[in-house]
């Protein structure tokens, strides 16, 4: 009799544990995200997990969504594609959660909605900048809430373009995104300028430090302008070697994310001027009521200025909110319905919205030069910036149908 009290009192018991998992796991949105949390890209995955967690925390406060709380669960893919499918395999199969988010790295965002689009769970790429994501290797589990390449690499063209080079030289990251942001650009001042010519091309491996050398070879030839395709590490120790070889000094260089906080932050005063770059959001521009309130709430909260990615977290949870909100219950097909097309009327910098055709968040982008001014003590930042508007140059619903219907 006191071995059955004691199995029943047991079984009692789990049984308990198993329905109050059960009724706590009911009453929550779970979201698992994958990103770098360590080595030299975790300031990114760190950024924008704390933006989105803002605004996941200011959604609860008021209530939740659907009378439901937002949680994440987070794991570190250490910018290794390996792992971050690995890991992406773990939250789907095991904290079974309703949707994915992440990831810094091109590669392992690639893998991840591969593995999304197998599993029909919804995957948001929060920072990976391939625009094969929502591209050719786009699909309907797949959202992108980051800029991309084309964006950049086109709005960077066509500055460029205008202002008469005609002998190019490309470098950066022998990985997607190096490439990539490269092509996009270089195609778009060719398209714009009929006699740039490109005179050649220099890629190292990924996690390069030493990049003498392949500065040596780049001044031989001679370039009057360098497109650059570095990420990570790389964007920041590029840009000192080249102002320490002179390089900076002698041709003027292109970096997407040149002027976003981020970097300009790691580089500190010591950074080069006149590096051009690209970014769709900056703390310090536009000063719009809504990026200043933005950037109060950020700095109130982790004692430091947001980035890009966190501005892109932030975005992401209140659109994640809206959806469900739309959608009415917490489904994953329905999700994906009441994304699609979806609108943040008011943003840091303005109307923003999810392309129904490819589920890509059109962002503005801001083009502009490195510089010190007397504001900002610590760190250059972005002057004589130029907007070029959501979507301008970026390819059409027509030319991304085309794109697929090459790839199947």
């Amino acid at each position: 009799m006191k071995r059955f009290t004691a199995r029943f009192l047991i079984f009692t018991c789990v049984m308990v544990l198993c329905l109050t998992s059960f009724a706590f796991a009911a009453n929550t949105i779970k979201i698992g995200i994958v990103d770098s949390y360590s080595g030299p890209a975790a300031i990114f995955g760190i950024d924008m997990r704390d933006g989105f967690r803002m605004g996941m925390n200011e959604i609860n406060a008021k209530g939740g969504v659907l009378g439901k709380k937002m949680e994440i669960v987070t794991r570190d893919e250490q910018f290794k594609p390996d792992v971050a499918l690995a890991m992406a395999k773990e939250l789907i199969m095991k904290e079974n959660v309703d949707l994915l988010m992440g990831t810094i790295s091109s590669a392992s965002a690639l893998a991840i909605s591969d593995l999304a689009k197998r599993e029909k769970v919804p995957f948001l790429d929060t920072y990976a900048k391939s625009e094969k994501l929502t591209g050719e290797l786009g699909h309907r589990y797949v959202f992108s809430m980051a800029d991309n390449t084309a964006m950049a690499g086109r709005a960077a063209g066509t500055a460029i373009a205008k202002k008469g080079y005609t002998k190019f030289w490309i470098a950066g990251d022998d990985m997607e995104y190096g490439h990539a942001i490269c092509e996009a650009t270089w195609n778009q001042i060719k398209k714009l300028n009929p006699k740039a010519e490109l005179l050649g091309q220099t890629w190292w491996k990924v996690g390069e430090t030493d990049f003498v050398p392949y500065i040596t070879q780049i001044m031989a030839a001679k370039p009057d302008y360098i497109i650059l395709g570095n990420s990570g590490a790389s964007v920041i120790g590029f840009q000192k070697a080249a102002k320490a070889t002179g390089l900076i000094q002698k041709v003027p260089i292109y970096q997407h994310t040149a002027i976003e906080f981020a970097v300009l932050t790691s580089l500190g005063l010591d950074g080069p001027e006149n590096v051009a770059g690209t970014a769709s959001y900056m703390f310090y521009y536009p000063q719009t009521a809504e990026n200043k309130a933005f950037v109060a709430k950020f700095q109130k909260l982790y004692n430091r200025l947001p980035t890009m990615p966190a501005f892109f977290g932030y975005v992401t949870s209140q659109m994640v909110a809206k959806a469900y909100q739309k959608a009415g219950v917490v489904n994953k097909e329905k999700f994906i319905d009441a994304l699609e097309g979806m609108t943040l009327d008011t943003s840091a910098v303005g109307k923003l919205q999810v392309r129904k055709c490819d589920h890509q968040l059109l962002y503005p982008m801001f083009y502009g030069m490195t510089k010190k001014v007397p504001e900002y003590k610590d760190f250059l930042i972005g002057t004589d910036i130029v907007t070029v508007p959501p979507g301008t140059g970026y390819p059409t619903c027509e030319e991304i149908a085309q794109l697929r219907a090459k790839t199947k």
